[in-house]
């Protein structure tokens, strides 16, 4: 199998290329279980977003990066947007998004009012693994302006093609869309 190697400040990575249905390959990038790269990536990008108030993230890869990120940062709570509406979220916010890179189609994105409260008048730091065409991102941009928040910082892991060329978000490393 091809892979891409990427240094994410001081920790290796061998991602494995794989190609999406639309026939794009691309080094696929995975949190899930790996605590020693979770752990290491968490406490980088940590630094980048000090001076947050409230950190957002997207399930589910976010999940576990931002979860170390506000124990850093010794932030008690950080807002979570689903991608469905759970029982408690019924007076929440929702917002619909364009298809990402990996979803291939329409989503929803669904915070709790709690979440909204959180954000109200706070700088936040919206956080997740990989940003690449963006959609995603914009979702969250607009919970945030929902909540009445004030989006303070963009944070990711890895920047994907083109969007290691803007100038709005910070990341610890690039992959190339293959």
């Amino acid at each position: 199998m091809k892979t891409f190697k990427v240094d994410l400040h001081g920790f290796t990575a061998e991602l494995p290329v794989i190609p999406l249905p639309s026939g794009v390959n691309i080094a696929f990038f995975n949190l899930h279980g790996n605590v020693a790269l979770t752990e290491h990536c968490g406490k980088e990008l940590s630094k980048l977003v000090s001076d947050c108030d409230v950190l957002l993230t997207a399930e589910s890869k976010g999940l576990q990066l931002t979860h170390v990120m506000a124990r850093e940062l010794g932030h008690p709570f950080y807002a979570v947007a689903r991608k469905s509406k759970k029982l408690y979220m019924q007076d929440g916010l929702e917002v619909a998004i364009n298809s990402s890179i990996t979803t291939g189609r329409e989503q929803k994105l669904y915070i709790s009012r709690h979440d909204a409260e959180l954000m109200r008048g706070k700088k936040v730091g919206i956080v997740d693994d990989v940003v690449s065409t963006g959609n995603s991102l914009l979702g969250l941009e607009e919970l945030v302006r929902l909540s009445g928040g004030i989006i303070h910082k963009k944070a990711f892991v890895l920047a994907e093609g083109a969007a290691a060329e803007r100038k709005d978000i910070c990341f610890l490393g690039v992959i190339p869309l293959l």
